[in-house]
């Protein structure tokens, strides 16, 4: 059996959660978004079942103050970085039957947008704290790009994949073929667009996420002016016609930030062992949102919370967090 990438639902040894350390970044939303963070990686340990918290901080004044906000149950170790998104610029783990490892892929700031110092090494510095064999991948790839439902299958967006700002080299069949060597992905849904003014170019983990093999979430906009209508009824269409089963779950509406329209999204919440972890951002949806969660993870504990100062960094819990499969 190749390696593969475990689905997120799949039982976690740990968790690493990239904690705000840079004030020249978040400005004055920097001890605000500290707390959003603290918050969720605080629900994620407090339930337990073997799912170890690591707070990541890029040096050691954020360090330290992550410990004081942290508490004892909740680990924080210190490695240089450009921000918090370790969903992208950290490693993905991978199985091979018992044997675990990290695919290290190439990581160019998003496109070449953000080049931040650390971004380039954070990856490699995890990897050696794990002790695990690191893969080296050769092309650019973002956790944030893909989700899969842990059976072969993996959802992306032609916005990103195909965008000539990652791998303008690599063609479709390419990038399929690296999916399937590299992560153990047979079947690929390509949607077309993510959400407006990503600037990630259309991550997928924004858009439409996998709950169960071959049962995808996207949101439906519940006002006309959502800026996402028709890029939600697409992937639902695309999803659909591909042989997904699609759940349709409200969107959070139109939010701004600066009178701009911002990448507000519930489908970027975190699956945990016994916990689902789910960004809110005083929208009137936000209370239709944790029923319908409840609905999709009976299992688990659904807990909303705050994630609008995160989100002036352009994501959310998803975007900053990185699973360990057990």
């Amino acid at each position: 059996m190749p390696y593969h990438q475990p689905a997120e639902w799949m039982p976690h040894d740990a968790v690493w959660i990239g904690f705000p350390s840079d004030a020249s970044l978040w400005l004055e939303d920097l001890e605000p978004a500290q707390a959003e963070v603290v918050a969720f990686a605080k629900a994620v340990a407090a339930q337990g079942e073997g799912e170890k918290v690591y707070l990541v901080a890029a040096h050691k004044e954020a360090a330290d103050q992550a410990v004081k906000m942290a508490g004892s149950d909740i680990e924080v170790i210190c490695h240089p970085f450009g921000d918090i998104w370790l969903r992208d610029n950290a490693p993905l783990f991978v199985k091979e039957g018992d044997k675990k490892a990290l695919a290290l892929f190439r990581f160019n700031g998003w496109g070449g947008k953000y080049n931040l110092d650390g971004d380039q090494t954070i990856g490699r510095d995890l990897a050696k704290d794990t002790a695990l064999p690191v893969l080296e991948k050769n092309w650019v790839l973002e956790g944030g790009s893909i989700d899969g439902d842990g059976h072969g299958l993996v959802v992306t967006t032609e916005e990103c994949l195909l965008n000539p700002n990652r791998n303008p080299e690599l063609s479709r069949g390419d990038i399929a073929r690296h999916l399937r060597n590299d992560l153990g992905y047979d079947r690929v849904l390509w949607l077309r667009k993510g959400l407006h003014n990503d600037h990630t170019d259309g991550h997928v983990d924004n858009l439409a996420r996998f709950v169960g093999e071959n049962h995808l979430v996207v949101p439906i906009a519940t006002d006309q002016d959502d800026p996402n209508r028709e890029v939600y009824d697409q992937a639902a269409q695309i999803a659909t016609e591909f042989g997904v089963k699609v759940t349709r779950i409200p969107s959070t509406g139109r939010i701004t930030i600066d009178d701009e329209v911002v990448p507000a999204s519930y489908m970027n919440f975190y699956i945990g062992n016994k916990v689902v972890v789910v960004p809110v951002y005083g929208a009137k949806n936000d209370s239709a949102i944790v029923q319908a969660f409840e609905a999709l993870f009976p299992s688990r504990k659904v807990v909303a919370l705050p994630a609008g100062h995160i989100l002036t960094g352009g994501g959310s819990f998803h975007c900053i967090s990185q699973q360990w499969p057990a």
